[in-house]
């Protein structure tokens, strides 16, 4: 059996579902992930920052194809694949940039997508994680 091992530790936990671990500002009500130390709403007169997990479902806003490797820090398997890159917006107001599981040719913007975990690389014998989207099923 493979382990599984976050590629960034702290950025999400897959426990009773996916979540991306943030924070939301209790003011003005932005939230960010990942976490931040004060609210960079300039039009907030409180910095009050509590944290916050974001999942689910969203809404596919923009979507582009990664057609050529990023540089460092990414990494993937060799060789490398293009994928698709969407921006999506959470049911709980975060919108978010994350790599898609399917295919160019099925992509639309306005898609249906949840957030899952999945693995981005590997590092000897452990799965290297990440958040990513692929279609939401049902409802």
């Amino acid at each position: 059996m493979e382990n599984h091992s976050p590629c960034v530790p702290g950025l999400f936990e897959d426990q009773g579902g996916v979540h991306l671990l943030g924070a939301r500002c209790v003011t003005c009500g932005t939230p960010y992930f990942p976490r931040q130390a004060a609210c960079r709403n300039p039009h907030c007169g409180e910095s009050k920052m509590e944290d916050c997990s974001f999942s689910g479902r969203g809404t596919v806003w923009s979507y582009s194809v990664a057609d050529f490797s990023p540089p460092a820090p990414f990494k993937c398997d060799p060789p490398f694949k293009p994928y698709v890159i969407a921006v999506v917006d959470l049911e709980n107001g975060l919108r978010i940039v994350g790599q898609m599981m399917n295919e160019f040719e099925e992509m639309k913007v306005g898609a249906l997508v949840e957030l899952v975990i999945d693995t981005l690389y590997h590092e000897g014998d452990v799965a290297r994680t990440t958040w990513k989207f692929k279609p939401a099923g049902g409802h």
